[in-house]
């Protein structure tokens, strides 16, 4: 059962574009749309619209089909040529099936029969909507983990020791750092790096910290590379421990603080003595630009001739002690967040507007014409401060914006890393101890009503026993080393079973297990051990648009297809499916998007998409399966439109392996 209410709060901040050639139909449903969206944009035909689109941020497209100017299907076209994410909603007087094949190639999410009634809005909005709020938290986290990737590779000094102090891995950061190989460094003790006028009290207050107390330690340590270079490091050390809270390692995560040790310490003092901070930090908009352009003396000029312009400018509009200039063209203001946030809208209005003049005015380096254009992240929350407002400039890079309140971000981010780290550390424990496992769940013929599949899905047992579905850890699995060792341990456990029934077995893969050369010699090596049986063997591909190399793909579907193996498609008739692409993957079963069968009691367009691929289907000799099957009304429909077999909880929940190798 939707609730209307919640609905009606996920929508309302959505900017909707409605296309709708017919004057009463648009008034009378621009009424009932106005009860979910705040924001909507009109257009009177297929031009109108795709010049909406173009001039608006637009999160929602719903259109009719048949219009003068562009008909509703080329809109969907060009929509899709300048994005290829934004969810897409047709809208229609008719059962129109010849739409229908067009409509899966332009990956449209919904559909709607003319006239709307809010029953049926509300369904397809929810639909929508939550496919909307998913993508975009995946595209979140996504952003989040490269950012944390994109950090490490850049920034941060890794290294991991036994429980002796012997290094056993450093990243490329230590090794570039250090000026030693990684064969230097393996099987050595960090006294290697360590400069020896670093006092013996450091190290023993680490021992003593990460090896009896068992926490982390963190200081600053003056290392000496291979050629006889100083560096200076913020260590970050942690033991890493067992169950039973053994120590089994050490990490170490660094950052090179050797050039901005000065003014950053500087900083870092200034705010921790200051009771009420407010701390503007700024970055040259172009830096990147500048460093590419001119040499490191004329680099060092415009920062410094910059820095003093700033300085001078912000004398003009605060009260303040000093100016921090760092690097990378980064500067750095400490205020007292009592005396200037008296009022905060009016002091961020003031401070837009002197971006805007400095961005206005040019200054002169010597021979050089230079425009004082920064960009602003600031923060008054104590907690974290400086950390929020790095993270703010990042932001700020990276979505090219020129402002940013970063109240917390730092906290927010911390928050994010910890339960990801969480997830992993379950993840590792779980494959340590053998609790990734293989749940099975019925295929039934739908003309015998008997099973003749079942579909292998993996599931975690966490620390207390209980059973996790992968919503809970895979996509986190799959930006960490664990994802494949996962993958390795459902086949192992998926092929196993063909020993134990008659039934094929279906297992999904994902492109990133088949672009993995080594999962692809694992997978070749089961189907070898088990040839007698390979046959039985399904494995079931996702479309997905990150392929990076197809050939690879089209290689190995050939290569299992000599052992007997099907090809199954997942999801088929959901946004990517694409119908030459459909010719590549040559399947032999068509899995059909359990959204159009979860719908498919109510919707009349569920119900016209669902027929349309079983005729598609037919005409290819490829089988249908309908997942999502929770009842028999919904057996009833699938099994008359043809479809050849069905899976879901009506017929059979996933279960453990033991409990299917006794049938």
């Amino acid at each position: 059962m939707i609730d209307i209410d919640t609905l009606i709060e996920d929508s309302k901040d959505l900017k909707l574009l409605y296309v709708e050639d017919n004057q009463d139909a648009r008034e009378m449903t621009v009424m009932i749309l106005e009860d979910f969206f705040d924001s909507i944009v009109v257009a009177v035909d297929g031009e109108d619209g795709l010049e909406k689109f173009k001039e608006n941020k637009i999160d929602l497209v719903i259109t009719d089909i048949n219009m003068p100017r562009m008909n509703g299907m080329d809109l969907c076209a060009k929509i899709r040529e300048i994005d290829d994410a934004v969810p897409l909603v047709i809208l229609s007087a008719h059962n129109e099936d010849n739409f229908f094949i067009d409509s899966i190639k332009l990956g449209v999410n919904g559909y709607l029969l003319k006239p709307v009634d809010i029953e049926q809005l509300s369904i397809v909005i929810f639909r929508v909507i939550q496919k909307y709020k998913y993508m975009k938290e995946a595209k979140e986290n996504l952003h989040l983990l490269e950012e944390y990737k994109e950090a490490t590779n850049q920034s941060a000094i890794v290294s991991k020791t036994d429980k002796k102090g012997i290094i056993t891995y450093v990243n490329d950061a230590f090794c570039k750092i250090s000026a030693y190989s990684r064969e230097e460094l393996i099987g050595k003790s960090h006294n290697i790096v360590r400069h020896p006028d670093n006092s013996k009290k450091i190290f023993e207050e680490m021992w003593d910290t990460i090896q009896n107390k068992k926490s982390i330690w963190r200081g600053i340590v003056r290392n000496r590379s291979k050629d006889g270079r100083s560096y200076y490091v913020d260590s970050f050390v942690m033991p890493i421990v067992d169950l039973d809270g053994n120590v089994l390692e050490y990490i170490s995560l660094r950052n090179d603080i050797t050039d901005i040790m000065n003014p950053a310490k500087q900083l870092s003092d200034a705010l921790k003595d200051a009771p009420n901070p407010l701390l503007i930090y700024l970055k040259l908009e172009n830096f990147s630009d500048i460093e590419e352009f001119y040499d490191n003396e004329t680099i060092d000029t415009i920062q410094n001739k910059a820095g003093e312009y700033l300085e001078k400018k912000f004398l003009e509009l605060y009260n303040f002690d000093k100016m921090y200039q760092l690097e990378n063209g980064e500067y750095a203001f400490v205020l007292n967040a009592q005396d200037s946030l008296t009022d905060k809208e009016q002091f961020i209005r003031t401070f837009k507007e002197f971006q805007k003049e400095l961005k206005d005015e040019n200054v002169f380096f010597d021979d050089i014409e230079y425009s004082i254009s920064v960009i602003a992240s600031i923060a008054y929350d104590k907690s974290k401060i400086l950390e929020s407002v790095k993270i703010g400039i990042k932001k700020l890079l990276k979505i090219k914006k020129s402002f940013i309140l970063a109240n917390n971000m730092a906290q927010r981010e911390q928050e994010k890393a910890k339960e990801n780290m969480k997830t992993v550390h379950m993840i590792k424990n779980a494959i340590n101890s053998s609790r990734i496992i293989s749940y099975f769940q019925p295929i039934i013929d739908n003309a015998t009503r008997k099973i003749v599949k079942y579909e292998s899905l993996v599931r975690l047992i966490n620390d207390e026993g209980k059973v996790l579905s992968p919503y809970f850890f895979l996509e986190t699995a799959k930006k960490s080393n664990y994802y494949l060792k996962i993958t390795s341990i459902v086949l192992e456990h998926s092929f196993n079973i063909l020993n134990h029934c008659e039934s094929d077995i279906s297992i999904n893969l994902s492109a990133l297990d088949i672009e993995q050369k080594n999962m692809r010699k694992k997978i070749l090596e089961l189907l070898e051990h088990y040839k007698e049986d390979a046959h039985r063997i399904v494995f079931e591909l996702l479309e997905d648009e990150s392929i990076k190399d197809f050939s690879v793909v089209k290689k190995f579907i050939a290569e299992v297809k000599a052992y007997g193996v099907k090809i199954a498609i997942d999801d088929f008739g959901a946004g990517y499916s694409n119908f030459e692409r459909l010719l590549d993957y040559q399947p032999d079963i068509l899995k059909i998007d359990g959204c159009l069968i979860r719908d498919i009691e109510t919707s009349t367009y569920s119900l016209s998409a669902v027929k349309s691929i079983v005729t598609f289907a037919k005409e290819q000799n490829l089988q249908t399966i309908a997942e999502f099957i929770e009842n028999e009304e919904i057996y009833n429909i699938v099994k008359e439109l043809g479809v050849d077999l069905s899976q879901g909880y009506y017929f059979g929940k996933p279960e453990p392996l033991e409990k299917k190798s006794k049938d």
